[in-house]
């Protein structure tokens, strides 16, 4: 195998993935990931849906640069600036105990070394875009799980970097407040269009939010399927009573089932 390299390529896609693998290497050697080509539009919604340990958090990881790939190549086509190219959301959502929601939101751009108070201004606004005005000053233990997860997709939205890598970004949330934050970004990606790549477990999740539903294999994670998403914008919950939304669900679980039957035999 060849070592990867993330290069540019000029393309409309914001991420090239060209022929992908990953293994970590320990007391078990483990393959994670197997000849992974994929092309992540700029300004698109990708969600990725897969059982568990099929590589799905690792590929988002090697589009980020948290991780390099064993195989293959990355094309990085996003466009250099003084702030990350790519933030991050997590299930945890990572707000620092010690800063206060101001601080937190503001932390990416504090990273990059954006003046005080430029950084402040957009850290407000977009504390104000997802429905935190008034608690600038609180700090995240006085604070709800759901409002804690707010916090974090402001941070990444307040970077003002171009894409979004989110794994597993409202996994947490009890099912009413997930809903509400589901709507809450796709609102907010709408409005900004970045390109956002998202791992899930939900296949409502995924058909609620995005433009194209990649399908993986139980690992080593392999692309089994792409899927469009038909759905307009603007999309609300209200989508999941269309009989092509149940339709589209079941398709994509009979695509899936077998997979999950798969990892959990090696599990």
């Amino acid at each position: 195998m060849t070592p990867a390299s993330t290069t540019a390529a000029p393309s409309t896609d914001a991420f090239v993935v060209d022929d992908v693998s990953k293994i970590f290497v320990g007391k078990n050697q483990v393959q994670a990931l197997a000849n992974i080509d994929l092309r992540f539009r700029a300004g698109s919604f990708t969600c990725i849906v897969g059982p568990s340990g099929c590589g799905k958090s690792t590929l988002l990881r090697i589009l980020g640069e948290l991780e390099t790939a064993t195989a293959g190549h990355v094309h990085n086509n996003l466009p250099e600036s003084r702030v990350p190219r790519s933030a991050f959301v997590f299930q945890d959502h990572g707000a620092l105990p010690w800063f206060t929601v101001l601080q937190n939101v503001a932390f990416g751009e504090h990273m990059a070394s954006v003046g005080k108070r430029e950084r402040e201004e957009h850290a407000r606004h977009w504390i104000s875009e997802v429905g935190l005005a008034g608690f600038e000053q609180a700090y995240p233990h006085q604070l709800s799980g759901g409002m804690r997860q707010r916090i974090a997709i402001a941070r990444a939205f307040a970077t003002g970097s171009p894409s979004l890598l989110m794994d597993e970004p409202l996994g947490a949330l009890d099912a009413q407040t997930r809903i509400l934050m589901q709507e809450q970004l796709v609102e907010l990606w709408e409005a900004e269009r970045k390109t956002v790549v998202l791992v899930t477990h939900s296949i409502e999740e995924a058909l609620l939010l995005g433009d194209r539903i990649v399908v993986m294999s139980a690992r080593p994670g392999r692309v089994k399927e792409t899927i469009e998403v038909p759905f307009g914008r603007p999309r609300t919950v209200d989508i999941e009573t269309d009989p092509e939304f149940t339709r589209m669900k079941q398709d994509i679980w009979e695509s899936l089932r077998d997979e999950v039957q798969a990892s959990l035999r090696f599990s």
